[in-house]
């Protein structure tokens, strides 16, 4: 059941919360699935619920840096100065873990993925609950990510014990992955703050490590996908005439669009990048819903969070096997 971000909703999920119930709520980069991380069983109704699979660990979610060291230890100094530069934030951190934290949340693993998010709801669900939250985003395993209250409600129905509804996401994908099990710190996943913005904070990291995929969220070859077919472009002009009247065309500018398509879907009015990514996964649930045979979308370049977009498309377009 969808329920507005009041001050008495707020206190409600995190009772809920602490009763070992699970609780949708919106953060600046998705909407998570969110349960106490200190709580296996709590935890494992998060993966019945998005039917994940248990390899795949969990982002524990904290409403200060300071509590970090509740959950995570061997902090180096690179890890510290991305924490004082860009937390709150859409960045994750993996770090060596802390008993604290139950197996299931990082996949029987020695890390934990943690990062405290830069969102007035979800901070004050964390401070009411008094305990880390561990949220992955509030969808079914591989689908397309949330950035509403309501596709949270389409994907998971009610069975989360609440939905808290405070609007759309700001960031709208999901936050950065830097991992620091070595030196140099690696990029598991682009996201919400651009990779060149992290190199120009710490110096050099690994852009292509190799680490197994259960390491962090969100590394599934095909994840993020619409039910409909999607295929990346060079250009909208690769798509055949014949083809595009029972297609879709998903650009970051109006001015990559082409027509003869039955729906074109622009990210930003301009080509921002920042209003690009923010509407990513909305439009791609809008086509998703618009039952067109092929979703077809132009490819951009990997600069900046060009780099994220382009990720999280391609995963979507990747078929099965």
């Amino acid at each position: 059941m969808i329920s507005p971000a009041t001050a008495a909703n707020l206190r409600r999920a995190a009772e809920l919360i602490r009763g070992g119930e699970t609780v949708a709520f919106p953060t600046e980069t998705v909407y998570g699935l969110g349960a106490d991380a200190t709580n296996a069983v709590a935890v494992a109704r998060i993966f019945e619920i998005k039917q994940r699979p248990s390899f795949d660990p969990l982002i524990v979610h904290l409403d200060d840096a300071t509590r970090l060291h509740q959950v995570a230890c061997d902090v180096p100094p690179g890890a510290r100065k991305l924490i004082e530069q860009f937390w709150p934030g859409p960045l994750t951190l993996i770090l060596k873990k802390k008993d604290l934290i139950p197996d299931i949340v990082t996949a029987d693993l020695p890390s934990v993925a943690v990062r405290v998010p830069d969102h007035e709801t979800a901070l004050e669900l964390l401070r009411l609950a008094d305990r880390p939250i561990a949220a992955p985003s509030a969808n079914r395993f591989g689908c397309i990510s949330p950035t509403t209250a309501e596709h949270v409600q389409e994907q998971l129905g009610e069975r989360p014990g609440m939905i808290l509804d405070a609007g759309p996401c700001r960031v709208g994908v999901e936050s950065t992955i830097i991992s620091f099990l070595a030196d140099p710190p690696a990029l598991l996943r682009p996201g919400g703050i651009a990779v060149e913005t992290i190199i120009a904070a710490i110096g050099r990291i690994d852009l292509a490590p190799k680490v197994e995929q259960r390491i962090a969220p969100g590394l599934s070859s095909r994840h993020y996908a619409p039910r409909t077919e999607l295929r990346l472009v060079l250009s909208a002009g690769e798509v055949p005439a014949g083809e595009r009247s029972g297609a879709a065309l998903l650009v970051v500018d109006p001015k990559q669009a082409e027509p003869g398509f039955r729906h074109v879907e622009p990210l930003s009015s301009d080509g921002n990048l920042v209003e690009a990514a923010a509407n990513l996964f909305a439009a791609l649930h809008r086509l998703d819903a618009s039952n067109v045979r092929r979703i077809y979308a132009v490819r951009i370049p990997e600069e900046g969070l060009g780099l994220a977009i382009m990720d999280r498309l391609r995963r979507a377009a990747r078929a099965e096997g």
